[in-house]
């Protein structure tokens, strides 16, 4: 990878919650890159640190929340920026301008006692200097532009007057309508049904081939990031296991957790009583972490007297960066 063709990198990223029972490691030095124009999708199991690693980028981590330690540099038009120890100032100009986001639920992201386009028309106006007349123009340009019918009346209605798929559509207008470099989709498409999160998928990829930005996508679902991602990392437990092309991670996994994820999904011409191959076990209590490889109590191909013991570094491999001791001889 070129050093000027990556847009943002985590190094050693961990973010900790400091709670009453102990301290809850959600991210546990996190290492990756985004480059500029592709899409990176972020899988996991619920719990395994997706969407605070996506939160600690723009520094939306919520007390007792904080960011323990690591590096996120931007690298945009001016220089390199270090996100981690910005001020406000540096943050108010990152946010929405280089990196905006679309967050899991709009209902809980959107004012409600706000219409859409007032909401957007004070993004916009945050970051650039436009009156409101030509805010507001931008806002119903957005929101035709995202395929919400009837943009100019839809600009003054308020979110719990549209339904779920055109409060997602009104959240991407929003998010994109200071043009970033960067955008950080949390789960896009959960609450949304079949049809609606296939248009939203859709509607990501165009609105990417037009502006030339980048998608960080963060899903539990593999069948979404095997259909849009370039790049994929897989976390667990707050550690990125596996990371590598798509289609490569995909098509040939190394880690045993995403073998298992792959095995537990289900598959077209599979026989209709065959059972899914669940993983064994559950993930561990935030406060009961197991030593050595986290994901050792629930693996399949777990070495006694070593996986236990030892935390497995980052295996750099011909096509892939693993974390997993069956690696780290052949490296």
């Amino acid at each position: 990878m070129a050093a000027d063709d990556v847009l943002l990198e985590i190094q050693d990223l961990r973010t900790h919650f400091l709670l009453d029972d102990g301290v809850v490691c959600a991210v546990d030095g996190v290492d990756l890159r985004v480059r500029k124009g592709e899409t990176l999708a972020i899988v996991g199991e619920s719990g395994c640190g997706k969407s605070v690693m996506a939160r600690s980028i723009l520094r939306l981590v919520d007390p007792p929340g904080h960011i323990e330690g690591g590096r996120i540099t931007l690298h945009r038009e001016g220089g390199p920026v270090e996100l981690v120890g910005a001020d406000r100032r540096l943050l108010r100009q990152v946010r929405w301008r280089d990196i905006a986001m679309v967050f899991q639920e709009p209902m809980a992201s959107l004012s409600l006692v706000h219409t859409i386009g007032s909401q957007i028309v004070e993004a916009v106006r945050l970051h650039e200097n436009v009156g409101k007349a030509a805010a507001r123009k931008r806002a119903i340009e957005m929101l035709d532009r995202v395929g919400i019918p009837m943009p100019q009346r839809r600009v003054d209605a308020y979110p719990f007057e549209l339904s779920g798929g055109m409060r997602q559509r009104a959240m991407i207008a929003m998010a994109l309508s200071c043009r970033p470099s960067l955008l950080i989709a949390d789960e896009p498409t959960t609450a949304l049904d079949v049809t609606t999160q296939a248009q939203i998928l859709e509607l990501l990829r165009d609105l990417q081939a037009d502006f030339g930005m980048a998608i960080m996508l963060i899903t539990h679902d593999l069948g979404v990031a095997a259909q849009v991602a370039d790049s994929m990392a897989v976390m667990y437990l707050g550690r990125v296991v596996e990371y590598g092309a798509a289609e490569q991670v995909l098509a040939a996994p190394r880690h045993p957790y995403t073998r298992a994820l792959l095995r537990s999904m289900p598959r077209l011409g599979r026989a209709s009583r065959t059972r899914l191959t669940a993983i064994k076990g559950m993930v561990p209590p935030p406060y009961a972490r197991p030593d050595g490889c986290p994901f050792h109590p629930r693996c399949d191909s777990v070495v006694a007297g070593k996986c236990d013991v030892v935390l497995p570094r980052r295996v750099p491999m011909a096509d892939r960066e693993v974390s997993c001791l069956l690696y780290e001889e052949e490296a």
